[in-house]
């Protein structure tokens, strides 16, 4: 079959870059059977400046870099972009923009599995960019989805473990605790399913942590830029 590349623009942390590789890789040979494996160029970006840029509000000069990387990666024969993180969605039309291929957008084949499920209140975990900002959470409202995001200094705590710990590797048993807490907390406010909205907290919490409904972007987005790849 022709099955399509896949370039992925990681490292955005490679903690959770390496899931990216291992579930579309898994997706294809669940597919495929025998010795396929996925077709995929893979561009890590040093995370520092990424970091920099978002600590001092420069998105723009942050897009115009991951921009230049996806075109890198259409110049070497990517056939569509994933940006294997939720935050960095924030630039995702600036980064679609600088190509001629399709950019898969996280927050919509994540809405596309809340509806699937029948999910018309979420919970949104993530970065405080991902949970304080219009950019992901539009794309929800945007498709009939409300959005339920943490009290304020939640979401301090749940950024700080994300980029104190998770993007470093570290994890943390009362870390996995807080988060189930603030994930049972948006429960009791009328959430019917919790987003696991940055790709490195399925590294903390999974399914067997807690009865919520849990939507872990990066398994999701990870698994349909593999059938995309092959459909």
């Amino acid at each position: 079959m022709d099955m399509k590349a896949i370039g992925l623009i990681g490292g955005m942390s490679w903690e959770s870059t390496v899931h990216y590789y291992e579930i579309i890789n898994r997706t294809v040979a669940r597919e495929l059977g025998g010795h396929h494996s996925a077709r995929c160029l893979l561009y890590s970006v040093d995370f520092q400046p990424i970091v920099d840029c978002q600590q001092a509000g420069r998105w723009e000069e942050a897009g115009r870099a991951l921009a230049d990387v996806a075109k890198r990666l259409e110049g070497a024969g990517a056939d569509c972009i994933v940006i294997c993180t939720n935050t960095m969605h924030k630039v995702a039309d600036q980064i679609a923009a600088a190509v001629g291929i399709p950019l898969l957008h996280i927050a919509e084949v994540t809405a596309d599995e809340l509806l699937a499920a029948g999910i018309k209140k979420v919970g949104l975990t993530g970065t405080k960019y991902t949970m304080q900002q219009d950019f992901y959470k539009e794309k929800l409202a945007g498709r009939g989805i409300e959005v339920l995001a943490p009290e304020e200094g939640v979401m301090d705590r749940l950024n700080a473990i994300i980029f104190d710990e998770l993007c470093l590797g570290v994890i943390k048993e009362e870390s996995r605790a807080y988060f189930v807490a603030a994930i049972e907390d948006l429960s009791a406010r009328g959430a019917q399913g919790v987003i696991l909205g940055c790709t490195e907290i399925g590294m903390l919490v999974g399914q067997k942590d807690t009865q919520t409904p849990l939507f872990d972007t990066t398994e999701i987005h990870a698994r349909r830029a593999a059938l995309l790849a092959l459909r």
